[in-house]
């Protein structure tokens, strides 16, 4: 026992060798992360958790934030990060202790042959036929524990909660995908309200135009050559209502879907028209290494990142001694009273080594070590397309509102080329063909403005998702109860780094 005991002090005191290496974040200048972007952006501490609410559109904000609550996707992850959770929890297990209890009772009766053996006073032994049955009772326990000498165990719940934090970021970046695409195609269902209503102004025109070419040709002022390009052009407006329509309602059931409901659930709501949602955009981008702290997807990595380095110290660990400690305790008896009257146990310490397994063990370390590579190259991709989406979305912004200032001109002009023609061909100073352009121009410039406004709003959404707008990234989420409908979010111990620190 003195031995055993010996050999329990000893592995303990070596147990707080850890094997593999330490992880540490890369620093931003090892991701190529740059000093500032390329195209220009001041500094901003604009809040942008509910960056929605800045297009002043109640309807838009219903649907974003019921999306957030109840969407398909985000309920997936959501499922995804308490399995993390659960993995973090059967990992911390092994810190402990393995104990386990059995009891039984059993009984054995002769059924044909056998006796038993009686001896009389006097010293005679006499063999009694006919059987007999008996009780046995037994209650037991055992234990066992692995202790980890070279940091398996310790490293194994570093890669699990790296694993499980890079869960809470999943679940942010999915958060942050469907709040988008409610968006975008909310701004979609607007535009083709907007390019619907243009269609039906024009055809409304057109079939006035028709009556007019048709007066005209019953009173001989023109042929029949205005009446057919009348005719023409109000078919050519009827038939782009139909795609508009097929467009318009693509657009609802997708928010529909993303919202957790039927495709059709929605007409109602988003039947009344209402215009394209514009907002305020944000007085800045800041630098790029703020997307290291407000992006998910980049945190993800990083954790993913931390996860991998781990494993590394696991694998490592295999090559090593491993120490067990077992013990069990077991009693018998013929009847309850009398269990414990005699009671049995023993303790067992073994130390194992891998002494020869073909280089498995060594493969298995290099192997690691790969997908250490692979998840920092992962890392440093992630960082630079969050970077690339910053720089994509401003370009997108100052285009479209430079487009939107020089549309709206030009369907301004365009009303008053049309005014004026209408007005030339009822008193007959201009033929069909100059009031059939100017329409068209009118209803193309309509549209052309719409669907720059439209662009606007959308490049605004994106320019917020691409900054990590859409949830808090102070916090940290974690798997909420089964019966809760989303996340809560943690505060995450103060850093001087870009980036997350987690100790394992």
């Amino acid at each position: 026992m003195r031995r055993v005991l010996s050999s329990a002090t000893l592995a303990l005191a070596i147990a707080g060798c850890t094997v593999g290496p330490d992880y540490r974040p890369p620093a931003p200048a090892a991701l190529a992360v740059p000093a500032g972007y390329s195209v220009p952006g001041a500094p901003t501490a604009t809040d942008l958790t509910q960056w929605w609410r800045r297009f002043d559109d109640p309807v838009l904000g219903q649907l974003v934030e019921q999306a957030s609550a109840a969407n398909t996707d985000v309920a997936q992850a959501i499922a995804r990060l308490r399995q993390a959770r659960e993995a973090l929890v059967q990992s911390r297990a092994d810190l402990l202790p393995s104990v386990t209890a059995s009891t039984g009772y059993s009984r054995s009766e002769t059924l044909r042959g056998g006796g038993q053996t009686i001896t009389l006073p006097d010293g005679t032994v006499q063999n009694i036929g006919g059987g007999g049955g008996a009780n046995n009772f037994s209650i037991g326990g055992s234990a066992s524990y692995q202790l980890g000498l070279f940091g398996e165990v310790r490293r194994t719940i570093e890669a699990s909660r790296a694993q499980y934090e890079a869960s809470g970021f999943d679940y942010a970046a999915a958060l942050l995908t469907v709040q988008q695409e409610v968006a975008r195609n909310y701004v979609l269902a607007r535009l083709y309200q907007a390019q619907l209503a243009n269609a039906r102004a024009s055809l409304a025109l057109q079939e006035d135009n028709l009556e007019i070419a048709g007066f005209r040709l019953q009173a001989g002022l023109v042929s029949s050559l205005d009446q057919e390009q009348a005719r023409q052009q109000r078919a050519q407006t009827a038939a782009t209502i139909p795609t508009l329509e097929q467009q318009y309602n693509a657009a609802v059931s997708r928010i529909g879907v993303l919202t957790a409901q039927a495709p059709g659930a929605l007409k109602p709501l988003l039947a009344p028209p209402r215009p394209i949602p514009t907002g305020a955009p944000p007085p800045g981008i800041g630098i790029p290494a703020d997307v290291l702290r407000q992006r998910p997807d980049v945190r993800a990595a990083e954790r993913a990142l931390a996860a991998a380095t781990a494993q590394i110290g696991v694998a490592q660990a295999a090559l090593y001694p491993n120490f067990t400690f077992s013990g069990n305790i077991d009693a018998r008896a013929n009847a309850v009273g009398s269990l414990l009257d005699t009671v049995t146990g023993g303790l067992f310490a073994g130390l194992t080594q891998a002494i020869f397994n073909g280089g498995r063990l060594r493969s298995q370390v290099r192997g690691q070590e790969a997908a250490a590579d692979a998840a920092l190259a992962a890392y440093k991709g992630t960082v630079l397309t969050a970077l690339e989406d910053v720089e994509n979305a401003v370009v997108a912004l100052d285009t479209a509102q430079r487009r939107e200032r020089e549309l709206t001109i030009a369907y301004e002009a365009a009303g008053n080329a049309a005014l004026l023609s209408r007005e030339q061909y009822r008193t007959g100073l201009s033929d069909f063909t100059t009031l059939s352009q100017q329409e068209a121009a009118l209803l193309t410039s309509r549209n052309s403005a719409a669907q720059a406004r439209a662009d606007e709003a959308t490049a605004l959404v994106q320019l917020f998702a691409a900054l990590g707008g859409g949830w808090d990234s102070t916090t940290v989420p974690t798997a909420p109860p089964r019966a809760a409908a989303a996340p809560t979010l943690v505060q995450p111990a103060p850093t001087p780094s870009p980036l997350p620190e987690v100790n394992p």
